[in-house]
């Protein structure tokens, strides 16, 4: 089955954000978030992931105020964030400032206390003595029957409300794998219709390009994991770079040093990075995909947040690294970084990397040291490198020649760009 769906003209190039509303502010409503918009639109930021906006299951509820993962229905607000006029106001604000609105959609399974529990219980699975089910040991959800026509129609139907009602642009799809893709093939086409989508899977499955856009680079990231704990060399990062390489054209992967699951549950991305969490960010930026940024790390936010209970970001005044993403995402834009090749040059020194991104006559060239190692030097020989290049975070311009070296202090990433 190929790809009959052109990605959305906007994502080409485009950052993406994910926004915890309950720990956004001490509010926790979509109103108190939406003050952040012109904020984060200066930021560099096109896309703006909702992690899910729907009601919240009672029964079986984890911690105080439960997932948000397990829903009770699809087609309502969670009442915690305000109401629909709330999110409408949301979005069209988003919408003058021109960025982009995406919501979390949960497919594979409800809470305990969906409405189609009562209304509709043969929509799910059961267990061999007919009861509710779940195959993934989180015990707060239960499974829906993708072998069920009804319930798909339903699905399909919930999914094109919020398109239809409150003009969202697309969807990032939870566990995209667990649900079969001939489901999200037939909910594209519908959806589309309405309004031309962008659809992003947190999955892995190569196949699932065949109706996603972008899908997300777990591997990546665990390969990085294991990399700064000394456990895997550049060189299985760069085989999987090379993997991902191989994708089906205009594939795209999403980059991210951190999200809800990875802060909640692994660790904060100074958890897992130490002092190369700043150079890691630049590679999500500069790579062949598209980079995301979680609630806070503009801040930056050094602690991990509670999943199912109230703890609010505590933002500075000052916020630390807004001007860091800011160079990062606006460079992420550019041609040669947002549809260039990639290049990738050999360096003498296990823990620094060097690549070009390259688009007609347009040149950036990245190195990243993710050690703490001082004064590398590493010599940089290709005709790319000739001409006229500003350091992207110094905007000092330079004339290089087609052989220079380079030096690198500990953790440091150097970007230049050529025009």
């Amino acid at each position: 089955m190929a790809n009959h769906f052109p990605t959305v003209a906007w994502a080409t190039g485009a950052s993406m954000y994910e926004v915890n509303i309950r720990q956004y502010t001490p509010e926790g409503t979509f109103a108190a978030f939406q003050k952040h918009l012109p904020r984060l639109k200066a930021m560099g930021v096109d896309i703006i992931w909702l992690m899910p906006i729907t009601p919240i299951s009672i029964e079986v509820r984890q911690g105080t105020l439960g997932s948000y993962y397990a829903c009770s229905s699809y087609v309502k607000i969670n009442p915690e964030y305000g109401a629909l006029n709330n999110f409408k106001s949301l979005i069209e604000e988003a919408h003058e400032l021109g960025l982009k609105v995406i919501i979390d959609w949960v497919a594979n399974h409800t809470g305990w206390d969906h409405h189609w529990t009562k209304e509709h219980s043969d929509w799910y699975e059961k267990d061999a003595a007919g009861n509710f089910t779940e195959e993934n040991g989180w015990h707060d959800v239960i499974d829906l029957d993708y072998s069920n026509h009804n319930m798909r129609k339903a699905m399909i139907e919930a999914m094109q409300y919020w398109v239809k009602e409150c003009n969202i642009d697309g969807f990032r799809c939870d566990m995209a794998h667990l649900v079969p893709l001939d489901f999200w093939n037939d909910a594209r086409k519908q959806c589309d219709t309405i309004k031309k989508l962008f659809w992003l899977a947190e999955c892995e499955n190569v196949e699932y390009h065949n109706v996603f856009d972008v899908t997300y680079a777990w591997e990546w990231m665990h390969v990085t994991e294991k990399y700064f704990q000394g456990n895997a060399s550049l060189n299985h990062v760069y085989d999987v770079l090379h993997k991902y390489s191989q994708y089906p054209k205009d594939s795209k992967k999403l980059y991210f040093t951190t999200n809800h699951d990875e802060n909640s549950w692994n660790g904060t991305e100074y958890e897992k990075y130490g002092n190369a969490a700043k150079a890691m960010a630049v590679l999500t930026a500069t790579l062949n995909g598209m980079p995301l940024v979680y609630s806070g790390q503009e801040n930056p936010n050094h602690k991990r947040l509670k999943f199912f209970d109230k703890d609010v970001i505590g933002w500075n005044n000052k916020l630390q690294l807004h001007d860091f993403y800011k160079t990062i995402l606006y460079l992420h834009k550019s041609n040669a970084v947002a549809s260039g090749e990639m290049f990738s040059l050999p360096t003498n020194h296990e823990h620094v990397m060097a690549f070009f991104r390259r688009k007609e006559n347009e040149v950036v060239l990245v190195l990243l040291n993710f050690s703490a190692d001082t004064k590398i030097k590493i010599n940089v020989q290709h005709e790319w490198l000739q001409g006229n290049f500003k350091n992207v975070f110094s905007n000092l311009m330079y004339s290089f020649k087609s052989n220079e070296t380079f030096e690198l202090q500990a953790y440091e990433y150097l970007v230049y760009h050529k025009q």
